[in-house]
C-alpha cells in the first residue's frame, strides 16, 4: 500500500512488556526520521496512551544518551480498551487529530495484532520485534533477547559457585510462559544438569531425575535445572526433586531481573538498524509491515503474514543439549 502524501509527521510506541533495546530502537526511530526531515511523536504508556492522548514531542535532546538505559523512556503498559472496536476508533482519531502519518510500534505478538487493527482502520503502522521471549516467528532476532540471556547467565554463575560449595542441586526458573528459547539458551551457556522448557512434553524421570543420577555417578555433587515459567513450576519441580531422590533443592525465581539492565551491543546495534529500517518504510510509504532480521538480512513483511508464522525451538540446540546434559 502506497501513500499519496509525503509523510511529514509520524508516532512511536512501546507496547507489552519491556525489552532492554527498546529505548535504542526508540532513538533511531526519532533520529532517522529527522535525517529525513520528519517531526516525531513519542506515544507513552503504549496504546493506552494513543487512546488518550498522552503524547510528548520527541527531537534530538529527548532522546540523547538512552541508548544504554534498559526499560522504555516511553513508558509501557497493557490495554483492554483498545481491544474492543470503541477503543480503536478513539486511537484513531488520536492519530487524525495529531496529524500521524504513520505509527512505529515497538514490542512483542500483542503489540503487533494491535498494530494490524490499526492498519485495518487505515493508520500506516510499521512493527519492531522486541522481546526477550525472542518468540517472533517472522524475525531471527527481537530485541531484548541478548541482554536478558546475559542477565540470567551472570545470576546462574554466581548460584553455581555456592551449590558447588554446599554440594546442592539448584532449581532457576526463567521467564517464557509460552516459549522457551530463553531457557535452553541460558541451560546451554551455563551447562546445566537439566533444561526444561514448554514446547517439549517432560518425562520428569528421564528428563531430571535420570540426569542427576548420571551426574551423580560421573563424579558430580551440585546439579543446576533450567526452567522456563511455562513448563513446569520452579518449586513443583524441587518438591518432586526431594520426593524422589532426597535431595532438597534451592529455588531461584530471576523473574523481571531479566527485563531490566543495559542492553548489550547486540541489542543496541539490533535496535539502531531496525528503527532506521521502519522509518525507511513509513517513509516510502508502505504499511502493515513488520521489520525482520532474517539470515543476518534486515528486511520486512506483512504484519498478518509474521503473526501466522510460527516458532518452533531450535532443533540443533535441543539435540546439542541432550548430549551436554545429565554427564
Amino acid at each position: 500500500m502506497k501513500q499519496e502524501n509525503a509523510v511529514r509527521r509520524i508516532g512511536v510506541m512501546t507496547s507489552g512488556g519491556d525489552a532492554p533495546g527498546m529505548n535504542a530502537a526508540v532513538r533511531a526511530v526519532v533520529r532517522a526520521a529527522i535525517f529525513r526531515g520528519i517531526e516525531v511523536v513519542g506515544i507513552r504508556r503504549g496504546y493506552n496512551g494513543l487512546i488518550n492522548g498522552d503524547i510528548v514531542r520527541l527531537d534530538e535532546k529527548s532522546v540523547a544518551h538512552v541508548i544504554n538505559r534498559g526499560g522504555t523512556i516511553l513508558y509501557t503498559a497493557r490495554s483492554e480498551e483498545f481491544m474492543t472496536e470503541a477503543g480503536q476508533q478513539k486511537a484513531v482519531a488520536t492519530c487524525k487529530m495529531l496529524g500521524l502519518d504513520g505509527i512505529v510500534v515497538i514490542g512483542g505478538d500483542g503489540t503487533f495484532r494491535g498494530a494490524l487493527a490499526l492498519s485495518k482502520h487505515g493508520i500506516s503502522v510499521v512493527g519492531i520485534p522486541a522481546t526477550i521471549d525472542n518468540d517472533i516467528a517472522c524475525s531471527n532476532y527481537c530485541i531484548g533477547f541478548d541482554t536478558a540471556a546475559n542477565t540470567a547467565i551472570e545470576c546462574i554463575d554466581k548460584l553455581r559457585d555456592t551449590m558447588q560449595s554446599h554440594e546442592r542441586c539448584s532449581v532457576v526458573e526463567v521467564m517464557g510462559r509460552h516459549a522457551g528459547h530463553l531457557a535452553l539458551y541460558v541451560g546451554l551457556a551455563v551447562g546445566a544438569t537439566a533444561v526444561l522448557v514448554p514446547e517439549s512434553k517432560v518425562s520428569f524421570d528421564e528428563d531430571i531425575i535420570e540426569k542427576i543420577r548420571n551426574a551423580r555417578l560421573n563424579g558430580f555433587t551440585h546439579y543446576m535445572i533450567v526452567v522456563a515459567e511455562g513448563a513446569a513450576s520452579a518449586m513443583d519441580v524441587a518438591k518432586k526433586i526431594k520426593d524422589e531422590i532426597c535431595i532438597e533443592p534451592r529455588v531461584t525465581v530471576l523473574g523481571h531481573i531479566q527485563r531490566g539492565g543495559t542492553p548489550t551491543g547486540r541489542d543496541r546495534v539490533t535496535a539502531t538498524r531496525m528503527g532506521y529500517r521502519a522509518v525507511d518504510i513509513l517513509a516510502s510509504g508502505g504499511t502493515n509491515r513488520v521489520v525482520c532480521l532474517r539470515n543476518s538480512v534486515m528486511t520486512d513483511i506483512d504484519i498478518d503474514e509474521g503473526l501466522a508464522e510460527h516458532k518452533g525451538i531450535d532443533t540443533e540446540e535441543m539435540t546439542v543439549l541432550e548430549a551436554m546434559t545429565g554427564v
